[in-house]
């Protein structure tokens, strides 16, 4: 577009793509329409389980922009939850706030519920925090776990972790050699789930945003 001459820079054609602009100053147009910084978008998704965390999937699977609003411009995942994986999903256009919410260094503490095919007692609580070696020789811990509830040959825990190591609470139950059936995000710091329905979508309120922005450290 640029290079056929479609798009002018402060009134004046400019067929180079490399021309430097500085957003907010200068005045750009394509095809005589003023070009506008987009509002930034903050969503909730509540992922169902089977779904990937991509805009597109060579597998053909479904994905969650599936369940965003047609009209919607682009955002993107913050972080990922894998397929089998279901629950609380940040998107935005905003990447320089995603790459702080999904950042190590910003110790922001993700809550997760989790049912496993075992009996969980105190043993298996003190060995998740006090974490594992895997076979490939990498440490995994948690920062927090306690059971919700037992079933007559499961258990449902509440798992918090504060560091984002791929598919880290299934490699630690793999380890273990325990099954993991169901894995829900509850909470991305203060940010809870609550009752947003399955495949459904919200935006954060100016208040969540702002609690989110306050526990980054």
């Amino acid at each position: 577009m640029v290079r056929a001459g479609r798009v002018k820079l402060n009134g004046a054609s400019r067929r180079d793509p490399e021309t430097p602009v500085h957003l907010g100053r200068d005045r750009i147009e394509v095809d005589g329409a003023r070009i506008e910084r987009s509002a930034k978008i903050y969503l909730a998704l509540n992922k169902p389980r089977a779904v990937v965390t991509t805009a597109d999937d060579e597998k053909g699977r479904e994905t969650v922009y599936t369940y965003l609003p047609k009209d919607l411009a682009w955002i993107a995942p913050v972080g990922r939850l894998d397929k089998a994986s279901e629950g609380l999903l940040l998107l935005t256009n905003d990447s320089e706030w995603a790459a702080r919410i999904t950042a190590p260094e910003s110790h922001l503490d993700k809550t997760y519920h989790v049912q496993i095919a075992a009996l969980a007692n105190e043993a298996m609580l003190g060995t998740l925090r006090n974490g594992v070696t895997t076979n490939e020789g990498e440490f995994l811990a948690v920062k927090h776990a306690s059971v919700v509830r037992h079933g007559d040959r499961n258990s449902w825990l509440e798992i918090v972790l504060d560091e984002g190591k791929n598919r880290q609470i299934r490699r630690i139950f793999e380890r273990l050699n325990i099954e993991v059936l169901r894995l829900i995000r509850v909470a991305i710091g203060p940010l809870a789930l609550g009752d947003l329905a399955k495949g459904a979508t919200r935006p954060l309120t100016q208040k969540e945003k702002t609690a989110l922005d306050r526990a980054m450290r």
